[in-house]
């Protein structure tokens, strides 16, 4: 007897539909005399397991709500343009109930609700957690990850999207990272670590002697806002930026430095997502993070981004996973210390292939940007199976057409800079084709959206190819009224030479 397609598909349905209902029960009797809310977080983690389980069973078609099970209250710790740009992300998902933010800013008010709540407070935010029925957190800064907010938010039964503590190392020790390359063999640049300045000004005197006065690299260990990294050109410059570190210009970050041989090559980041065990490749970018034209300037936390990285290429993106990335989660797995979560690995590239520059544990800021303009599919499945499991079952897409986002910062950034003034043109410039606009420091007053930072804005565009989304972004930005802010003019030079 022949079936019709109608009937494959409800005979499928059916299956599913039975299949749900028998892990339910399993759970239930396992949870024996739980009750209250306990019962209730076990139940919904069961929900969330099923939802990714029934993942397995698509292609490239993205499940639909009633496939993916009951929404869920959310809340994204963080308030620059990454978290404006995971919020217009996770909002569309048809697994989101509620989205909240805290703090927020005012872009992110327009898809989640903003609540004035300190991200690093673990204990204010379960209390808030708890009063409010949030079920999912995601972790936006690298700073509450350090401090170990994912930690305390599992241990009171709420699914967080993050690294606990111990894995957040990566990015919050770079003595940490060299630990474990040296450990897996995982490639990147010889280096010493040290927590005296004279041992440290010794060191990089007999460095200048044998490498013939070689630029040398000094990084605070710590966090440093992605500005604790001086690229020595000179013995001097070097010794300069070792008194700096130890001298407090970094705070606790520079209490240990760490001084590597400089690397020849092109940089680029390169994204993926991790539930401890299996390891999703994301995207690749490039950022620019001198803060003036020609990568003129100090370092800053980055000044634009573009994304897929040219220099990427299919075999340099298989090496990274099979050299880099995977040794690094294995380790950290031997250790006891399963990394969930994304991890950003900034790769540099010559022809000898790629070699680890520094892991972040959280999206880049602004590569995200320019990331999610990009995903064709539901991110939030991803994020949820980091956290519970089951990343094996997911599978993401993405348009291959570029993004680019482009940062507008108050003058004087990454120096001191003005609160307070008023951006205009903002409607006008977001009507531009292909445009969206992510806000990093920006507050509303009334019907006014005024500058609450250094790095302010982040408008972002896709296009056929490279240089038509940078057209588009450069078009909106000049449809801005800002005059105390600026930005620079040639985000994605290195893509457009390429084309």
């Amino acid at each position: 007897m022949e079936l019709s397609l109608a009937s494959i598909i409800a005979f499928f349905l059916l299956w599913v539909v039975a299949f749900i209902l028998l892990r339910i029960l399993v759970l239930r009797r396992r949870m024996g005399g739980l009750r209250g809310e306990m019962a209730e977080v076990q139940l919904k983690r069961l929900a969330l397991e099923v939802a990714l389980s029934n993942t397995a069973a698509r292609t490239a078609a993205q499940p639909d709500a009633e496939e993916m099970g009951e929404p869920l209250n959310i809340l994204i710790l963080g308030g620059g343009g990454r978290e404006h740009a995971l919020a217009w992300a996770v909002a569309k998902s048809p697994l989101c109930r509620k989205l909240y933010a805290a703090p927020g800013n005012a872009g992110i008010a327009a898809v989640a609700e903003c609540v004035a709540l300190d991200p690093m407070d673990g204990a204010a935010v379960i209390a808030w957690c708890q009063e409010n029925g949030i079920e999912f957190v995601i972790v936006g800064p690298e700073a509450p990850l350090a401090a170990g907010v994912a930690d305390d938010l599992a241990a009171a039964g709420i699914p967080a999207f993050g690294p606990g503590r111990e894995a957040a190392r990566l990015e919050a020790s770079k003595a940490f990272t060299k630990e474990i390359c040296d450990a897996c063999g995982a490639p990147t640049a010889a280096y010493a670590r040290f927590t005296d300045a004279g041992a440290a000004r010794a060191h990089v005197r007999a460095a200048h002697v044998q490498t013939g006065g070689a630029p040398i690299v000094i990084k605070a260990d710590g966090l440093a806002a992605g500005k604790g990294v001086v690229v020595a050109m000179t013995l001097a410059e070097a010794e300069a930026a070792i008194d700096d570190m130890f001298g407090g210009a970094f705070g606790e970050a520079g209490t240990q430095v760490v001084i590597e041989e400089f690397m020849e090559g092109e940089e680029a980041s390169f994204f993926v997502l991790s539930d401890g065990e299996t390891v999703l490749p994301l995207a690749t970018a490039q950022d620019h993070k001198r803060a003036f034209d020609g990568d003129e300037g100090p370092n800053t936390g980055g000044m634009g981004a573009y994304s897929p990285a040219p220099v990427m290429t299919p075999e340099i993106e298989r090496r990274a996973l099979d050299e880099i990335v995977r040794p690094c989660i294995a380790e950290m797995a031997r250790r006891g210390i399963p990394y969930k979560g994304v991890l950003y690995a900034g790769l540099m590239i010559d022809e000898s292939g790629p070699r680890l520059v520094e892991y972040n544990v959280r999206f880049g800021d602004p590569e995200c940007q320019a990331m999610m303009l990009r995903l064709g599919s539901d991110l939030l499945p991803a994020l949820l199976a980091c956290a519970t499991g089951g990343l094996d079952k997911v599978a993401l897409e993405w348009n291959p057409e570029p993004a680019i986002s482009v940062v507008m910062a108050a003058n004087g950034y990454p120096g001191s800079y003005q609160k307070g003034a008023e951006i205009g043109g903002l409607d006008a410039a977001g009507a531009v084709e292909g445009v969206t606009i992510f806000h990093a420091g920006t507050r509303a007053d009334g019907g006014r959206i005024l500058a609450n930072g250094g790095r302010v804005l982040n408008v972002s565009a896709t296009g056929r190819d490279i240089a038509e989304a940078r057209q588009r972004a450069y078009a909106a930005i000049d449809r801005i009224d800002w005059p105390g802010g600026f930005c620079r003019t040639d985000i994605a030079w290195r893509a457009l030479e390429r084309e």
